[in-house]
């Protein structure tokens, strides 16, 4: 998913206690999510065929390697790491790739299947939709644009990859 979000999505803001998935399954979350659109940020200016990949620590915390295309065609990658402050709750991660700057990994939305999902943080300056998948059918992609809009994103915002 997000390049190097660690660093970036915000320690604070105007989201206060932002509501994130249930019943969340950390396992079944792990593995290779796609980065199917995301709002505009410094730190993947220029990132195409972003992906991401979730591997669950035995002490908990989650290792993540993000994967992207450059703009001259070269791959890069980063290795970060993401803990729950709430054991009780992998809704709501805390990610670094640049120890110790953390950033907030909140799993907005889920679907039901573990197929797509919308992450963000404590405020509306940072979104994505991910998908197991490269690409999603349309509807479902409308169907996630219209959850995130009822939350108050503003949607006209995504660049798609």
């Amino acid at each position: 998913m997000v390049f190097a979000l660690a660093g970036c999505a915000g320690g604070g803001g105007e989201g206060g206690d932002v509501p994130t998935v249930k019943n969340f399954d950390p396992a079944r979350y792990m593995g290779v999510w796609h980065e199917i659109a995301r709002f505009e940020n410094w730190f993947e200016k220029g990132m195409r065929s972003v992906k991401a990949e979730y591997s669950l620590n035995p002490d908990g915390t989650v290792s993540v390697v993000n994967s992207a295309a450059k703009e001259d065609g070269s791959l890069t990658s980063v290795r970060g790491e993401a803990y729950a402050p709430d054991k009780s709750d992998y809704s709501k991660l805390r990610v670094s790739f640049f120890w110790p700057f953390y950033g907030d990994y909140y799993i907005l939305e889920l679907d039901p299947d573990y197929q797509w999902a919308l992450v963000g943080g404590r405020d509306k300056s940072y979104l994505w939709i991910l998908a197991r998948a490269p690409t999603l059918p349309a509807e479902t992609l409308s169907a996630i644009k219209s959850k995130a809009a009822a939350r108050g994103y503003d949607t006209g915002k995504f660049i798609f990859d």
